[in-house]
């Protein structure tokens, strides 16, 4: 596969990321006993769902918000379950078919959406594709980034040309994968104290070379981290890690390959995930753009490149935006609480 990494340092200064503040919270009853906590902007273009993944929160869609409200879209930018600001679930159910349910909740019944676009990374990548099978024509149109290829797809004869991103290959930063997934109270205990976990994610930010260098800056690295102080948000960010090592699931997740029309895209800085990204992104979107290679950017497109991504959406999807303003206003939705 061709190296498209270069120097970081030739990347062009990006948005000023908005203060912590910048955007009213609102939440929502999703399921019993949980509470969804979500930005709202641009109320009344385009539905535009973002999901993040781990180590994130709604706060790694921070430089994206204003750009795609003023763009045309109706911006809804969720914490899961156990994350951010949105409740620990009390009987502790993290699974990627109920992070599915609570977004479909939030956007459908909630705020009154018949369909809706989603863009996601990491974790929320793998969330926005089972909505797609799990909620036929809800899903308008999918922007997807260095996140988990639909796993029903039959991928045979890439593994082989790739061998460096087979699972058990050698990866000298991914031992967080094994201890949050196969021991993650032992790992709790080792991260006693606020500052100690903060740590533990910063890292995603910095050393363990998931995003491209310098991407973050101190500021930057404690805006994200603030978030994970707590145990019980941090332990919920591990929950994905653990289905693989046995954590219940509510349902199987629906991850057949996607015909949706989808946005691909891929920054190449990411250590964390496999060069196979491409070419398994290229057999399971069968109405894709792209995959497009974002210079500069590693797992946090969204964030490392927002001069880039917030001009790619609304030109992909201008057309629904466009249809969505000729229609004419919108009968009155439920109001955000």
């Amino acid at each position: 596969m061709a190296d498209f990494r270069y120097d970081p340092r030739q990347r062009p200064a990006q948005p000023q990321a908005p203060a912590a503040d910048a955007f009213t919270t609102h939440t929502a009853v999703v399921a019993e006993g949980v509470s969804l906590a979500y930005v709202h902007e641009g109320v009344g273009g385009v539905p535009l769902l973002l999901i993040h993944g781990y180590p994130e929160t709604k706060r790694i869609w921070w430089r994206n918000i204003a750009a795609l409200a003023a763009a045309g879209f109706e911006v809804i930018v969720p914490d899961l379950r156990g994350m951010g600001d949105s409740d620990v679930p009390p009987d502790d159910r993290h699974d990627l078919v109920t992070y599915s349910r609570d977004l479909h909740a939030l956007v459908h019944d909630r705020l009154g959406h018949d369909s809706c676009v989603i863009a996601a990374g990491d974790v929320g990548g793998v969330v926005g594709t089972d909505m797609v099978h799990r909620y036929p024509g809800f899903i308008e149109g999918f922007c997807i980034f260095n996140t988990v290829p639909p796993m029903g797809v039959d991928y045979s004869g890439i593994a082989a040309q790739y061998p460096a991103s087979v699972a058990g290959a050698p990866d000298p930063t991914a031992d967080y994968r094994w201890m949050q997934g196969a021991f993650p109270d032992e790992l709790a205990a080792m991260l006693p104290t606020p500052e100690a976990r903060r740590q533990w994610v910063a890292a995603m930010y910095t050393n363990r070379l998931w995003g491209s260098r310098n991407a973050f800056g101190q500021s930057d690295v404690d805006f994200m981290t603030e978030p994970f102080a707590a145990e019980a948000q941090l332990r919920a960010g591990w929950a994905s890690y653990q289905l693989a090592y046995g954590r219940e699931m509510s349902e199987i997740p629906l991850m057949d390959a996607v015909d949706v029309r989808t946005l691909v895209l891929y920054g190449p800085e990411d250590q964390a995930l496999g060069e196979d990204f491409v070419p398994k992104c290229e057999r399971a979107f069968r109405n894709r753009i792209g995959p497009l290679v974002i210079p500069g950017a590693g797992h946090f497109v969204q964030w490392e490149r927002a001069d880039i991504f917030n001009q790619l959406l609304p030109a992909v999807f201008g057309d629904l935006i466009a249809a969505h303003r000729a229609a004419g206003p919108e009968l009155p939705r439920p109001a955000s609480v």
